[in-house]
């Protein structure tokens, strides 16, 4: 899902607000359970997420394979492929899910920010340049562009932002956030905001080795093809509100250069909560030379999936199911031994190429808990609407 959008700061285009609340959403869903990106390597991405980032390892599976067509059938890959898998704890509201594939036939190009697929994490810090200084000290790492701020008469003006690169090739963008913005005039749906502290223990102090400010993740972005097909499926299917929506226009040299994408063409996006603790951007950049035009595959580097928590996985598959453009793969099921015994899930393929799975796992009684002290982010009583 990506690339992106910092907020625009070109000349916007304001549609009319949305609804405070959207008419739908999956049954029994509590929050995002868990962003999954594919990566070339697992220990590189492991050693950013925790040394650069200040996130905590929480589990580590051993390879993910099978000799017949279970892969293809669940995870909408080759059958031969297999992958390994660790989860780390990114603060305090997101579990971040790293896949290393290898697969007969692995893209191990990553998307650029303008193709469709491509996704990225935004960082909520309280001030950009100190944030920026400090990655700088902590190893290698290749901004898209100077510091930029949205200008008045955009509804996120004040909002300051850069990006930088991954290992693997994912634009992270840090982001410091106005208390109030411009869109709230209009709109009484708000943002997720920035949490007390970072740390990824519940009940644990603040991360020592954090990234000076950082104290959560602001917001999953996604490059789409068809940026009013994305937000309905998002606000009527998933059950996100929508914030603000923008266009930008990519002539300008430097705008394209600070979001890493070829001069040229439109970038329109829209702003969303999802749940009680996550902001989604959806991106569409319209005419963009040289774009890709196909989702990567779950087994490509670049390729993601979001993840819900839900109270029933059944039935949340039986509503997707019923939903025009998606196919759950396979059938729910619950894993019966190993690290994560007794997570049920499902992934679903959705019409817009996202691919979304739905899981409810046993927090507090998952094998894993034993041998260590590190704890994915538990839903516990949250529910969708919780704001």
């Amino acid at each position: 899902m990506t690339t992106n959008t910092g907020p625009p700061d070109g000349a916007p285009t304001l549609w009319p607000p949305a609804s405070t609340a959207a008419p739908r959403g999956v049954p029994g869903a509590r929050r995002v359970d868990h962003m999954a990106f594919t990566v070339p390597d697992l220990d590189s991405a492991i050693d950013f997420t925790v040394r650069m980032l200040g996130g905590e390892v929480v589990y580590r599976l051993p390879l993910l394979a099978h000799d017949d067509d279970w892969m293809r059938e669940h995870l909408d890959v080759h059958p031969r492929a297999g992958t390994e898998i660790a989860l780390v704890r990114l603060g305090p509201t997101t579990n971040l899910e790293l896949f290393a594939y290898r697969s007969p036939d692995h893209r191990d190009v990553p998307p650029r920010p303008h193709d469709l697929g491509s996704i990225h994490l935004g960082l909520y810090v309280t001030d950009v340049d100190a944030a920026v200084s400090a990655l700088r000290d902590r190893g290698p790492w290749r901004p898209y562009g100077p510091v930029r701020t949205v200008p008045p008469g955009q509804p996120g003006a004040g909002i300051r932002w850069v990006r930088v690169t991954t290992p693997w090739g994912m634009p992270l963008e840090l982001r410091s956030v106005p208390a109030v913005l411009p869109y709230e005039e209009d709109n009484r749906a708000r943002r997720f905001g920035p949490c007390a502290q970072w740390r990824n223990r519940d009940d644990g102090p603040a991360t020592a080795d954090a990234l000076p400010g950082a104290r959560n993740i602001d917001h999953l972005a996604c490059t789409v093809a068809d940026l009013d097909e994305a937000e309905r499926f998002f606000t009527q299917v998933l059950g996100a509100e929508r914030l603000y929506r923008t266009t930008a226009d990519l002539t300008d040299p430097d705008l394209a250069a600070a979001l890493g994408v070829p001069r040229g063409g439109t970038l329109d996006q829209v702003a969303l909560r999802m749940g009680p603790t996550d902001n989604i951007e959806l991106n569409c950049f319209r005419d963009s030379p040289g774009a890709r035009r196909h989702w990567p595959r779950n087994s490509d580097v670049g390729g993601n999936h979001l993840a819900l928590y839900v109270d029933d996985v059944d039935a949340a598959a039986a509503y997707l199911a019923a939903q025009p453009g998606c196919t759950v793969l396979g059938a729910p099921e619950t894993i019966p031994e190993g690290p994560l015994a007794g997570d049920r899930w499902v992934y679903v393929r959705t019409g817009i190429g996202l691919y979304v799975e739905v899981v409810r796992m046993p927090d507090g009684s998952l094998p894993y808990e034993r041998s260590t002290a590190a704890r994915r982010r538990a839903a516990g009583g949250e529910r969708w609407w919780d704001r």
